[in-house]
């Protein structure tokens, strides 16, 4: 497993884990960051990733993205 952080541009990845607090984990598993859910990096720009779930683009700062292991 590996932070969603570090991993490779534009390769499909499987959510292992969601790590965090009871609020940051709800938050996101309530974006679709699910265990078994397929994510996306798109791009990395200032640190911050936009990622592809479930169909959908979403911004994240690097401290949530260390948060959901791949």
């Amino acid at each position: 497993m590996m932070p969603l952080m570090v991993a490779d541009r534009a390769k499909f990845f499987e959510v292992a884990k969601v790590g965090g607090d009871d609020k940051t984990r709800a938050h996101l598993e309530n974006l679709g960051f699910v265990p078994g859910a397929k994510v996306q990096v798109i791009s990395e720009l200032g640190g911050n990733l936009i990622v592809n779930v479930k169909d959908t683009r979403i911004a994240l700062d690097k401290s949530l993205a260390m948060k959901i292991l791949v």
